[in-house]
């Protein structure tokens, strides 16, 4: 079901127009505004960083490697998802490669940012994109899968958003969510990208269960890489200037190329049963037992 961001009623149709109190939200570029406020601006992100993203992710080893672990995960423990709801789609990086994985499902992407949007309709042309502020995400009891990757450390209010994406899923469906790990690696590039955390290593697990989520998996990734990865933080002393906000990931081919190497041999012990403590990045997934009214009087 959609919620009404208006009268807050809950309602059951194929657009955005509420049947209790005829409020529709306004269309911009062929997407819903569902927190118009926020459209423009007021998020932690920098819209310009859209551009740099959509140029970047296709042959860097992070983005490749993250995606490639993604997609393996949804699959080992969503393997007949239907309908998918992807939180922070950016670019829509993400959302293609469950588009390939899923080509039968039902996918929403959304992004607090305007700008974003028609990246994401460019690359995942079937899926419906929204406006939408993920602390107060509309649906209830819609999705049996919701995508969160390298989002939560952008908003203060994570739990809240958390709590909204337990109410947006289904009974039995799941949570995937990555986040950047580790405060101790705190460096001018999460300055620049708006971070306003690094998760301790435990401290997403134990925000998950708080919301009423059950754990089913989790690793760190990045984790071989560590060394490479400290040792760049320790070298950038100051913030990075306007157009380097994604210079840590800018690399010559031979070392992108050796290092993505090194993400697929990490991919693959993660395959094969082994779990990572320490990493620059945390993956889980987690599953709501409950129904929303059900968990909300409780």
């Amino acid at each position: 079901m959609k919620r009404c961001s208006n009268c807050q009623s809950d309602f059951l149709a194929a657009d955005w127009v509420c049947p209790v109190c005829a409020y529709a939200p306004r269309i911009v570029d062929g997407f819903p505004l569902l927190a118009p406020t926020l459209a423009e601006g007021g998020a932690s992100f920098p819209p310009e960083a859209f551009e740099q993203l959509a140029a970047l992710e296709e042959r860097n080893f992070w983005f490749r490697g993250r995606n490639k672990l993604i997609v393996w995960a949804l699959k080992r423990h969503l393997p007949a998802m239907q309908r998918y709801l992807e939180i922070g789609c950016g670019t829509g990086y993400v959302l293609s490669g469950v588009a390939q994985a899923y080509p039968g499902a039902t996918l929403v992407g959304s992004e607090i940012f305007c700008i974003g949007l028609p990246y994401a309709a460019s690359r995942v042309r079937l899926a419906e994109l929204v406006q939408m502020d993920a602390r107060h995400i509309p649906y209830v009891d819609e999705f049996d899968g919701i995508g969160a990757f390298d989002v939560l450390e952008h908003i203060e209010e994570d739990e809240m958003v958390l709590a909204a994406i337990w109410c947006a899923l289904q009974p039995g469906g799941s949570v995937a969510i990555t986040v950047p790990q580790h405060p101790w690696l705190w460096s001018s590039a999460d300055e620049h990208a708006c971070h306003v955390r690094r998760y301790k290593v435990g401290e997403l697990r134990e925000k998950v269960k708080r919301a009423g989520f059950k754990v089913e998996f989790e690793t760190s990734f990045v984790s071989l890489l560590m060394p490479a990865m400290l040792a760049s933080r320790l070298s950038k002393q100051r913030k990075p200037a306007d157009g380097e906000a994604l210079s840590e990931l800018r690399l010559p081919a031979w070392l992108n190329r050796t290092f993505e190497m090194i993400m697929s041999l990490e991919h693959h012990m993660i395959q094969i049963g082994v779990r990572f403590g320490f990493g620059g990045s945390r993956l889980l997934i987690a599953t709501k037992v409950k129904r929303c009214h059900e968990h909300s009087i409780q």
